[in-house]
């Protein structure tokens, strides 16, 4: 893994970092905000992820002498910036919303305070992990909800690069994935792996009763047989007559799945394999998974949609400079106001408001006065608010229950937790509305 994350960033905000020096703004203290100004189209609601990756990517943002003497090899800053940033590390705050919570357009997903030299360096690191782990975790979300309480499993390592197939396995697992094909993310975030053989492995023995009798005799009647090599309804029969009625499962990777499954449901029942489960594959999306619902599968083996974000690859997230100080001290709200990129000035808080029920409502976002940032007021919440914004990082400081393997545990809870509160509106695959309201004040 790589030392310092440093050099995972755009060359332009090390440039903005020297200019600023040079113009005496760079210790100008300053509000930069994360968020969407829309979701993905089509979606009604997205799933915010990445948060514990990226305490850990701030904490080894620093400049050592090999990025340093990269910097100056290649002439991207002078020597005074060299200087400056070889002492660099955040020493900021950055609160926002908690890993998994559900996220709309304008939600004020993360706010970054610190100097405009400190803040300005995090922009494409931010972005570069919240926009892929968001995307990754909002399509997972959605196959979860209509998965019918089967499992499901991420197997989409070979469709994304070596590092983002590791994150995206810990996204889909926040989402409510069961397991990942991916050993890295399973010792990294500890998530359950599973896996047991490919087509590959039947066509290199000499018949398919052989491959079976391979893997029963290595592995025990409770592993997963892959049935399709050949003819799934031979495929089956070996594997029973190989294995036994105990046989733990088959999984089908090809043809028309819900023909297939019906069948081999019915052939597994006939043989007196009735415990035996039915995985299936083959590039499943949101919509297959939905098609689905009523045929006799019993978990999911999701690759490429999954890690790709099913048709929206980034979550579309935005780093902007919101608020910052006036050399009197005076805070000075700003904003965009070009066309279709316009957003509003002032560091935001947020509620999730609820009915009697406990089911969510409306988010409330309040864009802070001058005052109000100077006092670091929240919105007074009434008795069915649910405030949104907590710590990330004090003083440069990460809170830990939201880094590492308990990290990634407690988002997942948390998103449990805050999916259960949507609307049933909310989770439907079709185009609609947002799954809540937004009020902006």
């Amino acid at each position: 893994m790589l030392k310092s994350s440093a050099l995972l960033t755009d060359r332009y905000e090390l440039t903005m970092l020297q200019a600023a020096r040079h113009s005496g703004v760079a210790d100008r203290q300053a509000v930069f905000e994360v968020f969407a100004r829309s979701l993905p189209s089509g979606r009604r609601y997205g799933v915010f992820a990445g948060t514990g990756r990226l305490l850990e990517r701030i904490r080894d943002f620093k400049f050592n002498e090999d990025e340093l003497s990269f910097l100056a090899d290649n002439k991207v800053v002078d020597a005074e910036t060299l200087n400056w940033l070889a002492n660099y590390r955040f020493s900021g705050n950055i609160s926002g919303y908690r890993e998994g919570e559900l996220y709309f357009a304008h939600s004020p997903v993360l706010t970054v305070e610190a100097s405009f030299a400190e803040a300005v360096l995090l922009e494409t690191v931010v972005l570069s992990v919240l926009n892929f782990d968001t995307a990754v975790a909002s399509a997972a979300a959605r196959m979860k909800s209509v998965a019918a309480g089967r499992s499901l499993a991420e197997m989409g390592s070979r469709r994304v690069s070596e590092i983002a197939a590791v994150a995206a396995a810990r996204a889909a697992y926040i989402a409510g994935f069961a397991a990942t094909s991916n050993l890295e993310a399973g010792r990294s975030w500890g998530i359950p792996t599973m896996g047991t053989a490919a087509h590959a492995f039947t066509l290199v023995h000499d018949t398919e009763e052989a491959a079976f009798r391979a893997q029963i005799e290595t592995f025990g009647t409770a592993t997963t047989l892959l049935v399709d090599t050949y003819n799934i309804e031979n495929g089956v029969c070996k594997a029973i007559e190989v294995a036994g009625t105990e046989l733990g499962a088959v999984r089908i990777d090809s043809g028309d799945l819900a023909i297939e499954v019906a069948k081999v449901r019915n052939l597994l029942d006939e043989l007196g394999a009735k415990n035996t489960r039915i995985t299936v594959t083959n590039d499943l999306d949101e919509y297959a998974i939905a098609a689905l619902a009523a045929v006799p599968v019993d978990a999911y083996g999701v690759g490429t949609s999954v890690v790709t974000g099913s048709g929206a690859p980034t979550a579309g997230f935005v780093y902007k400079l919101v608020s910052h100080q006036s050399p009197t001290g005076e805070w000075i709200n700003v904003a965009k106001t070009s066309a279709q990129k316009a957003n509003l000035a002032g560091r935001k808080t947020a509620v999730r408001r609820h009915d009697s029920t406990g089911t969510a409502t409306a988010e409330l976002v309040h864009a802070q006065t001058s005052l109000e940032i100077a006092e670091r007021t929240n919105l007074e919440p009434n008795s069915t608010d649910r405030n949104l914004i907590v710590d990330l990082i004090v003083n440069g400081a990460p809170d830990e229950q939201f880094v590492g393997i308990t990290g990634t545990q407690n988002a997942r809870s948390h998103h449990a937790f805050a999916i259960s509160a949507m609307p049933a509106q909310a989770l439907r695959l079709t185009r609609g509305e947002a799954g809540i309201a937004t009020v902006l004040s």
